[in-house]
């Protein structure tokens, strides 16, 4: 199979605007393991991935930000029968967010009761959606666990609530196994990440169409 079959073309109206979304891109990254680690440091339950996460953290003993860029890089895998293309955005997530709450989690420290916890892990969530709009909106392919999903929809027809319950159930499950938080947090990510990344990626993507020239090609 030839590189360019797998990748994503770049589509920018110059060295300019490439770079600012590159920019764009570097800091919603950062941004969203930062929220990650925040919701980890709460203490009340994290997204269904983070169990996997903190789960496999209890059993090998392995960082957080470590396991969980092994765990984007099996994700991407994945990626190979499902013929998924992979763009810039797709790399630099799965060896950034890691090592983002990693630096975290060593600033700041657990929340010693739910009074503490529960407005933690409401920052770190606003946090990770704003995140998400921001890194999104810059146009350089979709993360790990969104290129699984679209593939698996793809290859399979089934619709995209079905494959995201499914897989999402299944990391779910296999993290509390393992040890992983399961709480508040879980059900308050599961109904509240959803609108809030809807919302700051129409802020974003408006803010960008506003500033971007009618020539440039459509992504």
């Amino acid at each position: 199979m030839r590189l360019r079959s797998i990748l994503l073309p770049i589509s920018t109206t110059g060295p300019r605007d490439f770079l600012e979304r590159l920019a764009q891109l570097m800091l919603g990254l950062f941004l969203f393991g930062a929220g990650m680690a925040l919701m980890v440091r709460a203490g009340i339950g994290v997204a269904p991935w983070d169990v996997l996460a903190v789960g496999l953290v209890q059993t090998t003993g392995l960082g957080f930000g470590l396991i969980t860029s092994l765990v984007a890089g099996v994700v991407l895998l994945l990626w190979i029968p499902l013929r998924q293309r992979v763009g810039i955005g797709t790399v630099l997530n799965a060896l950034l967010v890691g090592p983002s709450a990693e630096v975290t989690l060593a600033v700041v420290p657990a929340a010693p009761s739910a009074w503490v916890g529960v407005p933690l892990f409401l920052a770190g969530l606003v946090l990770l959606a704003f995140a998400s709009g921001l890194y999104i909106s810059a146009g350089f392919g979709p993360g790990p666990r969104d290129g699984l999903m679209t593939g698996l929809v793809a290859r399979t027809g089934k619709p995209v609530w079905l494959v995201r319950t499914a897989l999402e159930g299944g990391v779910l499950v296999s993290g509390f196994l393992l040890g992983g938080p399961v709480g508040l947090g879980t059900v308050v990510f599961a109904f509240g990440v959803g609108p809030l990344i809807g919302w700051f990626l129409g802020a974003f993507t408006r803010r960008r169409a506003s500033r971007t020239p009618a020539r440039m090609p459509v992504q």
